[in-house]
């Protein structure tokens, strides 16, 4: 069972209290949350946890632990590195035929000797992690993490006076391939190789060097490969999919405890040495466990106690501090400790006085966790723009995916360009505003080289000489995401980047750039079928164009705006608000204020959420993380529509926006399913975190955020640049929903529904006075208290 813990109901948390315990680092480990339960570094380059069956390394209901991985990222839809190094302690004899039966290769399969292990007395918190494995005579497994290095700890139960440790580089997650492997067994303490591994949805093959030094010597060693076992060596290799490892026997006596450290690196083998060196050494020894782990939740306490809130129950902040923690883990540090990096060319760079970040999921993150970022961390953000326009210099062209020192071109759009305006509006790209600005604009008006292993705006062919991405359902040539494949949804997130990028342009003085890229900001027209008729009676939705304009028809039957097809992991229903850059000409193309209002009802359940605000969305919403397709309902588990609810707010009528969010926050909980689909590398916690504390960036480029009604009495959030905003709503109840009857910044009424980064940065406090009748005439319900459309085609549209 879980300890829930937590503090009393009305306690503040204070920055001396122990916040990595108030982090559950189970939520999100079960119905494909993917996250993982094991240790990490704020940003870590190295990760321990376990490994399971699941395809993203693990999962809370996993029957086995098959090892204890070294590389993983939070919250990804697809199966990645899930752990690469496998390491598991086990007892028995060795050679003997006692536990692993030397003489048969497939004992050496993590699959079957995979240990038990039982969740009574399992911990996960911030930088720690603990599981008693329930095989093998029984061992407890810890591991803590500081940035480049980690150490697990290992104690042997009963009165076996032999332990072994294997290390397996031939296997890791359920579908990952390792394409080659080598393991060398150094000295009486060392073990240490490289792997070449395929990439997240088995993309392009990068390179991992580790090293694993243990605190006592070993009494004997052996490896492993694909055609069994070999006692004493100490090499082995083996190429794709083969069994490949080491084994290390250590002497039990009164301590039956066994430490060891790891580092990885993708540089190279020195790389993972220094960094070992680096962070699990002092003065030429190996640090203590409890050392590092006294280091790692040291620097997660820092990291935690920069957001403070006060109210709410035990469970609200256990889900608020572990969705901040899950926010704070990506993207990874991609610099060894000595600053070296491998680059998009495959050549060896150096950050020097910057950090190098690696693993950008851009589809996502553009949406929230950038901007959670931007608004906390200020300096990473700033670091973030400069690792990705490194990433463009280098490799000739901006990612979409970014995967390692690759591009996996996984998903759609034009995801970095909303994500690197953010950046700009929000003041991290001081400095190299053009640089950034030219590497957006070759983006946006051009198309990768053949060569290239970018894919970028691989509709731009179409779109710019037409203004749409068309429909085409051919195999992609590149990637596994090419935008032709899902056309209708492209054209919109294009449309929608093109805007964001001429806010920029107007602004450093591109002027005949930004009228272009205004008018193209208006392109979601183009895929506005007015006479697509949906069977509740709506008329008019998004619907993909095929090559030469004519509209996508299903091969039976009529088009309906509740099919996948030429939408990617959704439908015209959700698609239909992605175009919030022009609230103006949506909510006229939807044939009005009163006519959008309905469809927004409709699309949430609306009176369904009033009559029941704490299970309406489970019974109404799409379920399940990869319900994607014939829906018409709200997505709270998916990218595409997460700003849809604030959509009520932009047209008038926040009070619904305020209905949904409370509906929408009660899908997080403080338990193994508490995260509504994938987490995606910090995205729907970022979105939790945000609709908790009342504010949402939900306009690209625009720096608005919007207002709505915070789940907490009171919230302080240190902006990294020697200011602190502190957000109060006294009376607030999470059980029950509320709406905003005024809003008061600095003693100062606040009439408009959002408020702009440069007043966020200066911090200062933000109240919210709330109410439980809804003000369908009060507060940002005027014209004049919404924000206009950065790209508004209102009147000049057919």
């Amino acid at each position: 069972m879980l300890m829930l813990g937590g503090l009393g109901a009305n306690t503040a948390i204070a920055a001396d209290d122990a916040l990595s315990a108030e982090v559950n680092t189970f939520i999100g480990t079960k119905d494909d949350g993917n996250t993982y339960p094991g240790a990490s570094a704020p940003f870590g380059q190295i990760q321990v946890s376990p490994i399971g069956s699941h395809y993203s390394g693990w999962r809370y209901d996993d029957p086995k632990i098959r090892g204890f991985g070294h590389s993983f990222i939070s919250g990804a839809g697809c199966w990645e590195q899930g752990g690469l190094v496998s390491v598991l302690p086990i007892t028995g004899t060795i050679g003997a035929g006692g536990t692993l039966d030397t003489s048969n290769p497939k004992s050496f399969d993590h699959k079957l000797y995979g240990a038990d292990y039982t969740h009574e007395g399992e911990v996960g918190q911030a930088g720690y992690y603990k599981v008693r494995l329930t095989s093998y005579g029984g061992i407890t497994a810890e591991a803590t993490a500081r940035t480049h290095a980690a150490a697990e700890r290992y104690t042997f139960e009963g009165d076996a006076k032999t332990g072994h440790v294997l290390i397996n580089v031939g296997q890791a997650a359920e579908r990952h391939s390792i394409i080659g492997s080598t393991i060398n067994v150094v000295g009486d303490r060392v073990v240490e190789g490289k792997l070449v591994s395929k990439s997240f949805c088995g993309g392009q093959q990068y390179t991992t060097w580790y090293r694993i030094e243990f605190d006592r010597p070993f009494r004997a060693f052996g490896t492993w490969d694909g055609d069994g076992a070999n006692p004493d060596a100490r090499h082995a290799m083996e190429g794709e999919a083969k069994p490949n490892g080491a084994w290390v026997s250590f002497d039990l006596g009164k301590d039956r405890g066994v430490t060891a450290i790891s580092a990885i690196s993708h540089v190279d083998a020195e790389g993972a040495r220094n960094n070992l060196r680096s962070d699990g050494m002092q003065g030429g020894k190996l640090l203590g466990f409890e050392a590092m782990r006294k280091q790692a939740q040291a620097a997660w306490q820092k990291e935690l106690s920069s957001v403070r809130v006060r109210g709410g129950s035990a469970d609200d902040r256990k889900v608020f501090y572990t969705a901040l923690y899950h926010t704070l883990l990506q993207p990874l540090i991609g610099n060894d400790a000595d600053g070296r990096y491998r680059g998009y060319d495959e050549q060896i760079h150096r950050a020097d006085g910057w950090t190098y970040y690696e693993y950008f999921s851009l589809w996502d993150t553009y949406r929230s966790q950038n901007q959670w970022l931007a608004l906390i961390r200020p300096q990473q953000s700033r670091d973030i723009a400069r690792s990705l326009l490194a990433i463009d210099e280098q490799g000739g062209w901006l990612p979409r995916w970014g995967y390692a020192n690759f591009d996996t071109n996984i998903m759609t759009g034009d995801p970095v360009t909303p994500f690197l305006v953010d950046l700009w509006r929000f003041g991290a790209l001081q400095g190299r505003e053009q640089a950034a600005y030219a590497a957006l604009r070759k983006n946006a008006f051009g198309m990768p080289p053949l060569q290239s292993r970018h894919a970028g705006r691989s509709g731009n062919t179409n779109y710019l000489k037409e203004g749409f991405v068309q429909y085409d359902r051919a195999i992609p040539a590149k990637g596994m995401d090419l935008d032709t494949t899902h056309g209708g949804s492209a054209t919109l997130e294009y449309a929608l980047a093109d805007c964001a990028l001429s806010q920029m342009a107007g602004a450093l003085g591109h002027v005949d750039d930004a009228a272009v890229l205004r008018r193209r900001g208006g392109n979601w027209h183009r895929v506005w079928d007015a006479q697509a008729r949906d069977e509740s009676g709506f008329t008019g939705f998004p619907r993909p164009r095929m090559e030469g304009g004519g509209w996508y028809s299903p091969p039976r039957g009529e088009y309906s705006p509740r099919s996948q097809h030429g939408f990617h992991e959704g439908t015209a229903w959700q698609y239909q608000w992605l175009a919030q850059q022009d609230v103006d000409g949506l909510v006229e193309a939807m044939q009005g204020k009163d006519k959008a209002l309905q469809r927004l009802d409709l699309f949430f359940a609306y009176d369904d959420l009033l009559a029941d605000p704490q299970q309406g969305a489970r019974k109404h919403w799409v379920v399940g993380p990869y319900s994607y397709y014939n829906q018409y309902r709200y997505n709270p588990n998916n990218e595409p529509d997460l700003h849809a609810p604030w959509m009520y707010t932009l047209i008038g009528a926040p009070w619904k926006t305020a209905t949904v969010l409370r509906a929408a926050q009660h899908l997080f909980t403080n338990a193994p399913n508490g995260v509504t689909g994938n987490d995606d590398l910090g995205t729907m916690s970022a979105w939790y975190l945000f609709s908790s504390i009342g504010l949402y960036p939900a306009v690209p480029g625009t720096g608005q955020f919007l207002l709505n009604p915070p789940r907490f009495e009171q919230v302080e959030l240190d902006l990294g640049n020697g200011k602190t905003l502190r957000i109060e709503a006294p009376g607030t109840d999470a059980n029950r929903v509320q709406y905003v009857e005024n809003v008061r910044y600095d003693d100062k009424s606040q009439p408009q529904v959002w408020v702009d980064w440069k007043r966020l940065e200066e911090g200062g406090t933000l109240r919210f006075d709330l109410t439980t009748t809804p003000p369908e005439q009060g507060w940002g319900t005027r014209a004049e208290a919404l924000p206009s459309s950065p790209c508004s085609t209102r009147g000049t549209m057919p």
